[in-house]
């Protein structure tokens, strides 16, 4: 991975999104690439504010986030990430059987002396599978959210080389 110059943008590709398509005791990470047309992160921070006797206006402060991952993507049966999606939807999968580990790799923030490592964020995530579509002679379509569960944990990933 190429080093990033001082004021460049960060391009979609230089995030890695992996969904653990295996089970807790064996995790099988597959990489959320062809087929998934986005995966957007919005934080959501949730605010609180009061307004004390001695204030004009009010403070506010983020007492926390509900993460979700919206996310649409052709039905492409060779990708597991894909079909691990359009299983719990198709199965109407609940509760924790819809849920699953997803880890986004910041490929722009290598870690220094560990080669092909990079820092990610792990998220436990509820897959909410809002839409299975497509129109005469078009591809299926998945859509839907992956809605964080409980806290992020952070790490790094050594991604295998190619």
């Amino acid at each position: 991975m190429e080093n990033i110059m001082a004021n460049e943008t960060v391009m979609r590709y230089q995030i890695a999104d992996y969904l653990n398509t295996g089970t807790d005791d064996t995790e099988q990470y597959e990489l959320c690439g062809t087929g998934f047309n986005n995966l957007d992160e919005e934080p959501s921070a949730q605010i609180d504010s009061k307004i004390y006797i001695n204030d004009k206006t009010a403070t506010s402060y983020v007492k926390s986030y509900e993460t979700v991952f919206p996310f649409d993507s052709d039905l492409i049966a060779s990708e597991k990430a894909v079909m691990a999606l359009y299983d719990v939807g198709r199965n109407h999968k609940t509760g924790a059987d819809a849920e699953m580990d997803y880890v986004r790799v910041e490929l722009f923030k290598p870690v220094e002396s560990k080669e092909n490592t990079f820092s990610a964020r792990k998220f436990r995530v509820s897959a909410e599978v809002s839409s299975i579509s497509g129109e005469g002679g078009e591809a299926i379509a998945v859509s839907g959210n992956l809605n964080s569960v409980g806290a992020v944990s952070y790490t790094h990933l050594t991604l295998p080389t190619t």
